[in-house]
């Protein structure tokens, strides 16, 4: 690090658990983040303040009027303009350090059996189930860490999947793909605006953790928000011999 990256980073360096060797770690990292709206802005602009060296943002929707209630990584004078181009934007503004890639296409099997394999994490901020069983399949087909958040009307959820670890679910062993699911919406249902800003910054502090090896990953573990009491509960969950996605050797 030069002395320039020595003063930004001089607060993460002060921390036993990250200090010079730690943030090295995050300098040199690599995270792949789908979905650049409610829950994808603070996760970049965090990961992005923090100094991970590289970001790729996959979304191919363009910033609307209704998003700036809670989407803090756009502008109004972004309106029209791709999200993902967006957020690059913004973390620019923040550290010159960051390398961001943004990716306008929309996130199918190809696109993250492409982006999956060179990411040292991967961050599902999506908004539906569709997209986020497609990454949990590329994340365990490639064997990379999954921090997958949601947030809808005042309830939030985050956890960690790691299939790295022989104990760990994937996001198909709490969420079956085949179970019959109602897909919701913000457009429909609303979200309390700092809800998502809650949700996507324990995403981001996942993310950091797994990064630098530090702490206890949220692995094995659903937390849930009640935004309205902000009551946590948390569940432990544990993998599934029968799920249809990691379940079986052919799965990898």
């Amino acid at each position: 690090m030069n002395d320039t990256q020595l003063l930004r980073y001089s607060r993460h360096i002060l921390l036993d658990e990250v200090g010079v060797e730690g943030q090295g770690k995050l300098l040199s990292s690599h995270a792949l983040i789908v979905g650049a709206g409610g829950l994808g802005s603070p996760v970049a602009l965090y990961l992005g303040s923090a100094g991970v060296g590289r970001i790729t943002v996959v979304d191919d929707d363009c910033v609307d009027a209704t998003n700036l209630q809670r989407q803090i990584a756009h502008t109004l004078s972004r309106i029209g303009q791709f999200k993902a181009h967006s957020v690059q934007q913004s973390i620019a503004a923040i550290n010159p350090d960051v390398r961001v890639s943004p990716v306008t296409s929309r996130a199918d099997e190809a696109v993250l059996d492409e982006l999956v394999p060179q990411a040292d994490v991967v961050l599902d901020c999506s908004d539906n189930f569709a997209t986020r069983h497609a990454i949990n399949r590329a994340c365990v087909k490639h064997r990379k860490p999954l921090v997958s958040g949601a947030a809808i009307r005042f309830d939030g959820q985050v956890s960690v999947y790691d299939p790295r670890q022989a104990a760990s679910a994937c996001y198909a062993c709490v969420f079956p793909p085949s179970a019959a699911v109602e897909e919701v919406n913000c457009a429909t249902m609303g979200v309390f605006a700092p809800l998502v800003g809650i949700v996507g910054t324990v995403q981001a502090a996942e993310a950091l953790k797994l990064l630098c090896g530090i702490g206890q990953p949220l692995t094995g573990r659903l937390l849930m928000l009640d935004g309205r009491g902000m009551d946590w509960h948390e569940v432990r969950i544990g993998r599934d011999p029968a799920c249809r996605v990691c379940g079986r050797p052919e799965a990898y």
